[in-house]
Formats: structure tokens, sequence, C-alpha cells
């Protein structure tokens, strides 16, 4: 009977391990935070996203409580977020309304207008970074297009979801369930920014000055 040497053994048993560990770690980074209504929460989780989101905010200008309550308003900071599907016969799944997807539940054409606009084609948008800077370049888009202040949540969203033609035409008139959807977007942003206002030198300092609480 052939023998294994202990080393060969131990490594054996360790392989599965780091694989485990390797799953569970790539499973986090792609989890919904679990306290989604705090800010502050949702960057001491998520460390990466803070500093996605500070990057995205120097380079485009709204401030990050924005477009992170618009992730949230369009997929719950979910990364593979669809619209659900119709039900053909109320039974059998059918098409989607729309091609939504990802964090910031970009379409297909909007998406493939943000690549050859800003020559990035390797952005994905099941990607938080990818997501978060679509968001910021579409808000930038509309306060260039429509004169909608990059701070002005309700209206931001407006054209979010409306298209910068449709927003222009006034489309959102007669649509009062996207007036409370855009009112919720613009009282969480209202929270999320005097949360981040709170904690933002905290998230500022480096690893080690966390861990040694200084």
């Amino acid at each position: 009977m052939r023998r294994t040497s202990p080393l060969r053994r131990r490594s054996a048993t360790r392989a599965p391990v780091a694989l485990l560990a390797l799953a569970l770690a790539g499973g986090c980074a792609t989890t919904p935070p679990q306290q989604p209504d705090d800010l502050c929460s949702i960057f001491e989780e998520k460390r990466g996203w803070y500093k996605v989101a500070k990057k995205a905010e120097a380079k485009w200008g709204a401030p990050m409580a924005i477009p992170m309550a618009i992730m949230y308003q369009e997929s719950a900071f979910r990364h593979e977020a669809r619209p659900p599907r119709k039900r053909l016969l109320r039974i059998i799944p059918w098409r989607r309304p729309s091609s939504a997807y990802g964090y910031a539940q970009a379409v297909d054409g909007t998406w493939r207008h943000y690549i050859a606009e800003t020559g990035q084609y390797w952005r994905k948008r099941t990607d938080f970074a990818d997501a978060t800077d679509f968001i910021q370049w579409y808000l930038a888009e509309a306060e260039r297009r429509n004169g909608t202040s990059r701070r002005d949540a309700f209206g931001l969203y407006m054209n979010y979801h409306e298209g910068f033609g449709g927003y222009a035409r006034g489309t959102y008139h007669a649509k009062p369930w996207l007036h409370k959807a855009a009112t919720a977007v613009q009282q969480r942003s209202q929270r999320y920014d005097t949360q981040v206002r709170a904690c933002r030198e905290r998230l500022d300092r480096g690893f080690w000055a966390r861990l040694f609480g200084r």
C-alpha cells in the first residue's frame, strides 16, 4: 500500500479550506450591505466602496450621498439585479420589461453610450466601482444637458429614470408614482449626506490609524 507523506496530507487538507475561504470572500464582496439605511455602516462594512465613492465624487462632482441613494432605489445594492420577468397567461415567465441590469440598473443603450463617451470599454454593470462611475457620469450629463444641479437629488433622479430627452419634455408630470420615488431618493440622499459627514473623517483614516485608534 502506497503511503502519503504527512506534508502532502496537510496540503490536501488545506486546499479545500483555502478554496472555501476564497469562495466566501467572493460572496461577501457582492452581497448587499447589512444596514442599507446607514451610509456610515455601509462604508464601514465595505471599505472599498467608500474609496470608490470618494474617487467618483471628486471626478464628477455630485455628492456621494446622491448616487448611493439612487443605487439603493434602483437595485438595493444587488449587483445582478434585473427587472422581474413579465408573465404570459399569468404563469409562464416571459420577457423582462427592459434591459436594466446591475447595481445602477443601466439599460443596454445608455450603458453603451457611457462606454463610448468615456472610452472605458472594460467597465461592467455588476461592478460597484463601474456602476458608481456610471451614475456620476449620468448626473454630470443631466446638469450639462438639462441644467439640473448635481446637488438636486429629486431632479437628478427624474433625469435618471426618464432619460435626458424625457426629462426635457416633462414626461414625469404624468407619473405621480415617479414623484414618490424621486422624493424617496431625495430624502434618503439627505440622510446619507448627514450620516457620512459625521463619519467621513474616520473613514478617511488609514488602516494603521484605525487599527491603533488614532
